[in-house]
């Protein structure tokens, strides 16, 4: 994707003239849906296979980007964080600042967007309001868009799911009293910065949010004038920077000063997809608890409590209804799916006015819309969400007891209780859903960047969304309670807007380094996945705008990280719009060497390490001052920060300085980490972990799912190998193998095995050919398992008895005796004395061949004197 030249250029003619001499059938106005021309040089268009590979190979085109759908990552966390609304502020400042939310549109009408006190727009804002019927902007909300995507009768940008609503005013709502979500949560809601405008990008709605509306609304708020992008959007795992139109359009807006700020994703801590946001020009936002939690209590008949979590306002005024079990309301489902409560498996004959019990957390639109009073699920994940019944969801140890209380009572009743807000004495926690890291692009960046309140978020909502999502809920409210990293990255995107309005002229990596250095250290007790779950800690609003020191970054230095990483100039072109040639020295230079503000390195298991890194900072505190280092200790590393006093003079002198880490072998999953802190007394900065990946329970199944994912397009499996596949380590690698030949995805395998044989540290191993021979032979590919056998005896190995058995099976089976004759020739000559089963094989399956069965017959006789030779074992063809 280019970038727009400065001055007078007529971009959309020239494309238009580009897409003419491609498209078959079809005119430009009927193929064009956007021309990307304000920031970005580009276009998105229907095109066919075959237009695509004709306009590919045009001049002057860098990429062809498919359109892909990515999705939202769905009072009291301000004063959690100790931001009240007496913090001080600069109201005058505040009020240029324009917040940019990519999103699903906004409620402009709702109190949280009033613009009474508000003056007109900055005169730096280049922005439109542009949101459709009876969509009217203010001085608050001072722009709006919608793009080509959305469904008809969805022309505007208006919100019709609530999720852009709430994040916006989550960043930068207004200060508004008394409100609550059916009295739970009551309080004052407000936004980071409660002064400053914001501008509505809308490109979700009920299918998704396409690319090819991201990438516009990046276009458009470029160009508008925002300050800081807030975009709580993301894919179903992270891909290459040039292949992720958040990455390419973020790094367009770095590049005009802009910060962006992304949500890390939902996948939770045992999900196998991890971080989904790891562009180093973006912030990555996890989500972590606050200090008020919501509890919803069920009252078993026997009189004992159970503690569970929902967002539940209503209340059975203290009758206690009949409990009944999935499995009991389905007569037409299997046990399994009755005891889910599976759509279709509830009876609304038997459920009505009941409380059902499902094991799973997923039913509760099911179960409502069969008319129960209520439902308990069983839901590990403690997060309250909203339902359209009362459905509290409880761990397994007390769901348990609910199932063993029911079991053992002839009338089992309970009674589910309104919600009520309870303290949260060991916040914050990462939470269960934030996605973890490590970065599988760069992996020597962390990975998510920080973490903030994420979980039971009350913020502004759109009065024409069911709170729930369901549509069968017909409730209606202006505020309403989320959780999600959607909810968390706008609470970033508001303190990295208050701390712009401190220091205007910042660059985004400053302010990105300001939030980082200066994040509270989060309690490694509590959170045992540590820095790959909460990056350099939790986001501190009040000390973020005197960090004393930060790290920057320019766009240079990330082009340098890209062609570390191996990227092409074609690559890095898709994302810059630049032809940027890699320095002849940046491919030997690592990863971590980037002036990133969180220190992290993935060094071998077992083996002793040292590992180097290299940063420059520039005083932005006191002019005199001096920094003297602070180390944590660890006994399992060796940390050194050389030297160990920055003497600073002058505002913005900057100093260079090198840590060196070592240590002993660590083990393949183990994480150990250390904090590095520059202090003159009164600014902390810099808390750096050191990273070891733990790529056996992260990175091998994203590297699967990446490589089935695009199975079927030979293209991208090539360039998903180059880009994920050869960074793996040697034990990850053939981890991944192994996994492939499991699931039968062999074709997929072959082409890992064939990375393998190129490493520096592979040696000839006849384990690594046998399973993979022989899933091959069983699946009826015979020339791919004769292609590796080839590959296997030119490297003088020999088969064992069951490889041989299975490829000679194989072209039994094919039809093929006489290439199975050739096998039997090599197994005889194997040095390995020969087994019973390939030579059984063989006289059932040369049956048809008497002359060739004779031979193996007089093989067989003198090598198994004591073996009959018409005996040939039951199911001798077996199958794939």
């Amino acid at each position: 994707m280019g970038s727009a030249p400065e001055g007078e250029y007529l971009a959309t003619s020239r494309q238009r003239t580009m897409l003419q001499k491609v498209i078959r059938g079809s005119s430009v106005e009927e193929s064009m849906i956007r021309s990307y021309r304000r920031s970005l040089n580009g276009f998105a268009a229907k095109l066919t296979e075959e237009e695509v590979e004709e306009l590919a190979n045009m001049k002057g085109v860098v990429s062809i980007i498919p359109n892909r759908i990515y999705h939202p990552r769905t009072t009291r966390s301000w004063d959690f964080m100790g931001f009240s609304n007496t913090v001080r502020r600069n109201p005058t400042v505040e009020s240029n600042v324009i917040i940019g939310v990519i999103d699903s549109g906004i409620w402009p009408e709702l109190p949280s967007f009033s613009d009474k006190g508000f003056g007109p727009p900055p005169k730096k804002w280049k922005g439109v309001c542009r949101g459709g019927k009876n969509f009217t902007c203010n001085n608050k909300v001072i722009g709006a868009r919608f793009y080509k995507s959305v469904p008809s009768g969805d022309e505007s940008a208006r919100d019709n799911s609530g999720h852009g609503t709430h994040t916006a005013s989550t960043a930068a709502g207004n200060v508004v009293k008394d409100v609550s979500f059916f009295g739970l949560a009551q309080g004052t809601a407000r936004g980071g910065v409660p002064s400053a405008r914001i501008a509505a990008y809308k490109v979700c709605h009920k299918k998704g949010c396409e690319s090819v509306d991201i990438l516009a609304a990046f276009d458009d708020a470029i160009a508008d004038g925002v300050d800081i992008l807030s975009v709580s959007l993301g894919s179903a795992e992270s891909t290459e920077f040039f292949d992720d139109v958040i990455a390419i359009g973020s790094f367009h807006a770095m590049e005009k000063g802009i910060l962006t700020l992304n949500s890390a994703g939902n996948n939770g801590v045992a999900g196998p997809l991890g971080v989904e946001s790891v562009a180093p020009w973006m912030v990555a936002v996890a989500a972590s608890t606050t200090d008020r939690r919501l509890s919803t209590k069920v009252v078993l008949g026997n009189g004992k409590t159970l503690n569970g979590f929902s967002v539940n306002p209503d209340t059975f005024n203290g009758k206690k209804l009949p409990l009944l079990y999935g499995r009991e309301v389905s007569s037409i489902c299997s046990e399994d799916d009755a005891r889910l409560c599976s759509e279709s498996c509830v009876d609304s004959k038997l459920v009505k006015g009941k409380i059902v019990l499902c094991d799973n957390s997923g039913s509760d639109s099911v179960v409502y819309s069969a008319g129960a009073a209520g439902s308990i699920v069983l839901d590990d994940l403690p997060v309250s969400f909203i339902t359209p019944l009362p459905s509290p969801g409880l761990n397994a140890r007390d769901y348990d007891l609910l199932l063993s209380y029911k079991n053992s009572t002839k009338n089992p009743v309970a009674e589910i209780l309104r919600s009520e807000s309870i303290k949260e004495s060991y916040s914050p926690v990462v939470a269960q859903f934030s996605s973890l890291g490590p970065n599988f692009i760069a992996p020597d960046i962390l990975k998510p960047d920080i973490t903030a309140p994420g979980a039971e978020i009350l913020a502004a909502y759109s009065p024409i969304s069911s709170p729930s999502g369901s549509p069968l809920d017909k409730r209606r409210v202006k505020y309403s309670i989320l959780s999600g990293t959607s909810m968390s990255c706008p609470h970033v995107a508001g303190i990295a807007a208050y701390v712009k309005t401190f220091h205007p002229d910042w660059s985004p990596s400053a302010i990105k380094s300001a939030l980082m250095t200066t994040a509270w250290a989060m309690d490694r007790t509590k959170n045992p996945d540590g820095e790959i779950s909460y990056g350099s800690g939790h986001v501190n609003p009040v000390r973020a705008i005197v960090p004393g020191l930060v790290y920057e970054t320019s766009k240079e230095d990330y082009i340098k990280l890209m062609c570390s990483l191996g990227y092409t100039q074609d690559n890095i072109k898709q994302i810059s719009g630049e032809i940027s040639a890699c320095p002849v020295k940046s491919k030997n230079v690592p990863a971590r060497d980037m002036n990133y503000p969180s220190l992290a390195a993935s060094v071998p298991a077992v083996k002793s390490f040292t590992v180097s890194f290299r940063r420059t900072v520039k005083n932005v505190g006191l002019p005199n001052s001096i920094y003297r280092v602070q180390i944590s200790p660890n006994p399992k590393l060796k940390v050194e920060a050389v030297p160990k006093v920055l003497t600073f003079k002058a505002l913005k002198e900057t100093k260079t300085f090198t840590v060196t880490v070592s240590g002993g072998g660590l083990s393949a999953k183990s994480m150990e980490s250390t904090t590095l802190v520059w202090s003159d007394g009164t600014h902390i900065t810099e808390r750096s972990p050191l990273e070891r990946q733990k790529a056996d329970r992260e990175r091998s199944p994203f590297v699967i799912l990446g490589l089935k994912r695009f199975k079927d397009d030979e293209d991208k499996v090539l360039k998903f190998i180059k880009t994920h596949v050869l960074r793996l380590l040697k034990m990850d690698l053939i981890a991944v193998l192994s996994e492939l030949e499991r699931q039968e995805e062999t074709s997929l395998a072959v082409k890992v095995f064939e990375v393998i044989q190129k490493q520096d540290w592979y040696t000839p191993d006849v384990y690594l050919y046998k399973d993979l021979i022989i899933a091959l032979a069983r699946c009826r590919k015979m020339d791919e398992a004769m292609k590796l056998w080839e590959s296997m005896r030119k490297e003088n190995l020999f088969p064992d008895s069951q490889t041989y058995t299975e490829i000679i099976r194989g072209f039994l089976r094919d039809g093929s005796p006489a290439d199975a004759m050739n096998i039997y020739e090599d197994m005889i000559k194997s040095p390995d004395p020969p087994e019973e089963l390939p030579f059984r094989i063989l006289l059932k399956g040369l049956l048809p061949h008497p002359l060739l069965r004779n031979r193996v017959k007089k093989d067989f006789e003198e090598l198994f004197p004591e073996k009959h030779a018409y005996d040939p074992p039951e199911e001798i063809f077996g199958r794939c």
